[in-house]
């Protein structure tokens, strides 16, 4: 099946053992980019795995002020629900498909069983950590050390490495992750434009620099 090959190439290196158990007790979805599968205060009964596309993890305020943690991507799990399924806690992140995303869930009461089983599944939990806490260091070190300036270059150097010179984001988007107002976003790219380190066009601006 194309769904077991995608896992195999996207999660290498687990025994065969577990991958028959993650495609007997694995559920595949699809969503769709803009959709938020996961809010804050939801019950989280199963470790996600990213298969295909991005997912950004948020924090919110009382006020509904959404602050962007990182990304997960392909190959990656989402660290925050491991903690909350091993607890069965409430979810403190919202989730949200950046891109058209497939994802495998993996049920809670297999956890326990694949640490102590798979020494593969140990290791890929061990290193999931250890990358979200990389990913979260990098966004205190932003926020603590770094102007507004250097973040947004920072921030467009990240997407143009995934996606392409070409960057496809409004500047609400870019607001809304870098924790500024639109306003800001606008005047710092008009800046960007200045110098010429960016093309902006109607929709869209290139990276030049």
């Amino acid at each position: 099946m194309i769904q077991h090959n995608t896992i195999r190439q996207v999660l290498p290196g687990f025994e065969p053992e577990l991958y028959k158990e993650m495609f007997q007790y694995g559920q595949v979805t699809n969503q769709a980019a803009g959709t938020t599968f996961i809010n804050i205060g939801d019950p989280i009964k199963s470790v996600i795995l990213v298969l295909e596309g991005i997912v950004k993890l948020y924090q919110q305020d009382n006020e509904g002020n959404k602050f962007f943690m990182y990304s997960i991507h392909g190959g990656q799990a989402c660290a925050i629900s491991l903690v909350s399924d091993y607890h069965e806690e409430l979810s403190s992140v919202m989730a949200l498909a950046y891109t058209d995303t497939m994802t495998l869930t993996i049920p809670l009461e297999l956890m326990d069983k694949w640490l102590m089983q798979y020494k593969s599944w140990h290791y890929f939990i061990l290193r999931s950590y250890r990358d979200r806490y990389d990913d979260l260091l990098q966004t205190v070190n932003e926020i603590a050390f770094r102007n507004m300036d250097e973040r947004l270059e920072f921030y467009i150097r990240r997407y143009v490495k995934q996606f392409g010179n070409q960057v496809k984001l409004t500047h609400q988007e870019i607001s809304n992750d870098l924790n500024s107002s639109r306003e800001v976003i606008s005047r710092l790219l008009k800046k960007m434009e200045k110098n010429g380190w960016i093309i902006i066009h109607r929709s869209y601006f290139d990276w030049v620099k």
